[in-house]
């Protein structure tokens, strides 16, 4: 239960985290909107249920128990686009390795879940394209397969990012198949018959064969695909193809899935790639798909958000792996705690990773497509100057981190209570793991305006309390229990 704050405790901002401890001790680290924390270390919790003084108060309970353990954390990170490559590759060489090791390693947000987007997506500069364009005409041979300077790029920036993370997993999607293999004939320009021509089936299976051998030369090993970006969206202003739920699973069972066995490749293939509205499309993909599709991929944009669909989907789906895989940060449209709900929310419900949309732009919000359609508000979570070769990490960076920096790969999220979100926005969300090690990872974001006072319960027998910041996501690193 909250009560209204009278005075606020101070706490102090410490070293950046580049340091975790490890060993019966508590840590805090905090990013706030007012960018007095970034990753900052924080005043750590105490044991036992310490001391509120005038503070607002809020209870939290975990069951770290063996009857609390849910799903397993796979990753976090965000989309690789043609936009991120440009803006990343415009950098001095000494910024560009920093900034990668920042963003790929221990030292910084640890990301180890990205999407990259296959050929054009609306954040590509013009023209668009794909990797067999041939010109506009039918290649039923794919002899014009190709991945072009863009394609190379991403290629390459990946490589470099997989080699500073070698826990990496990446995820392919395309926006638009060649525009010879659709009804109408192009990649964009309208949304009359956009949809895939069926006399191309098998070559379009063929297409993510040679997509993935042409980066495996690359040295990328691309570890699963969705089919197509947003199926269910069909856009004049930037490549995309409406795909119907049961064409998509009979696609996967009988093509895409076919192509990448017969080619000698592992690759998984995920589902749906959409909102969260439609739970029905990904159920009826895995019905008819299930061979080939054991992941279901969501997006954020329904209005009314609910990621509670997630713990449906996962009460008639025990076995299916959820990720939340876009969800957009901008400096015009989004608050400060976008990105720490599009990460909260999944991992409330279930979901076994997060990315952001998306991982770099220019000061602009490009480079992009031009025209109505594309995104021309979507904010990278890292901006560059070209202009100066300098970057800037953007509150959603620091937010994502909150998690991704102190959760590692194979941590269980733990049941829990006490999260509450009020219509006006506020409220305090939480999020808890269990580490590898034994340690535990508890995640609070506070969308109040005023410090909270933090008590929080463990099914194992501990009190853990502290004071969190105002408008802040703050992550506690507890030891084993048991330990302290």
């Amino acid at each position: 239960m909250r009560f209204p704050a009278i005075t606020l405790l101070a706490a102090t901002p410490l070293a950046f985290a580049g340091h975790i401890k490890h060993g019966p001790t508590s840590q805090a680290f905090a990013s706030s909107s007012d960018g007095v924390y970034k990753l900052s270390e924080y005043s750590a919790p105490v044991k036992g249920t310490g001391s509120p003084g005038s503070n607002s108060t809020w209870s939290l309970s975990i069951d770290d128990t063996a009857s609390g353990h849910k799903q397993t954390v796979k990753g976090f990170g965000a989309a690789v686009t043609d936009a991120t490559v440009a803006v990343f590759n415009a950098l001095p060489a000494a910024q560009r390795a920093a900034l990668l090791s920042q963003l790929m390693t221990s030292a910084g947000a640890n990301f180890a879940l990205l999407r990259h987007t296959i050929a054009s997506s609306d954040l590509s500069a013009d023209p668009s394209y794909s990797y067999d364009d041939n010109g506009g005409n039918v290649d039923t041979s794919l002899s014009s397969f190709n991945l072009g300077d863009r394609g190379n790029a991403m290629a390459s920036m990946l490589a470099d990012m997989k080699a500073l993370q070698p826990e990496l997993t990446i995820l392919g999607s395309p926006w638009s198949p060649p525009g010879w293999m659709k009804l109408n004939g192009v990649i964009q320009g309208t949304t009359v018959n956009n949809n895939l021509n069926h006399a191309y089936a098998s070559q379009y299976g063929e297409y993510f064969v040679k997509y993935l051998q042409a980066y495996q030369a690359k040295g990328v090993n691309i570890d699963a695909i969705t089919i197509q970006n947003e199926p269910l969206n069909s856009n004049a202003g930037f490549p995309t193809m409406y795909v119907y739920a049961d064409e998509s699973g009979n696609l996967i069972q009988q093509n895409v899935g076919p192509a990448l066995r017969a080619a000698g490749l592992d690759t998984a293939i995920w589902a749906y790639d959409h909102n969260t509205d439609v739970p029905s499309y990904p159920q009826t993909v895995l019905n008819e798909a299930s061979q080939y599709v054991n992941t279901v991929a969501w997006h954020c944009y329904a209005s009314n958000n609910n990621w509670g669909v997630l713990t449906d989907f996962h009460n008639n789906n025990t076995n299916v792996e959820q990720y939340m895989t876009e969800c957009w940060t901008s400096s015009s449209y989004t608050p400060w705690y976008q990105a720490a709900d599009f990460t909260m929310g999944p991992l409330q419900n279930w979901g076994n990773g997060v990315m952001a949309w998306t991982l770099g732009t220019d000061n602009s919000d490009g480079p992009h497509l031009s025209g109505s359609g594309p995104c021309d508000s979507c904010r990278g979570l890292v901006t560059v100057d070209t202009s100066a070769g300098t970057y800037t990490f953007q509150v959603d960076y620091y937010m994502m981190a909150q998690f991704s920096k102190f959760i590692p790969r194979g941590a269980v999220v733990l049941s829990g209570t006490g999260s509450y979100s009020y219509s006006s926005s506020s409220g305090l969300e939480s999020v808890a793991t269990l580490n590898p090690d034994g340690s535990r990872t508890v995640v609070i974001e506070n969308k109040f305006a005023n410090n909270v006072y933090v008590t929080l319960t463990t099914k194992s027998g501990e009190t853990w309390s502290g004071l969190v910041y105002a408008n802040s996501v703050t992550t506690w690193l507890l030891p084993a229990a048991g330990a302290a």
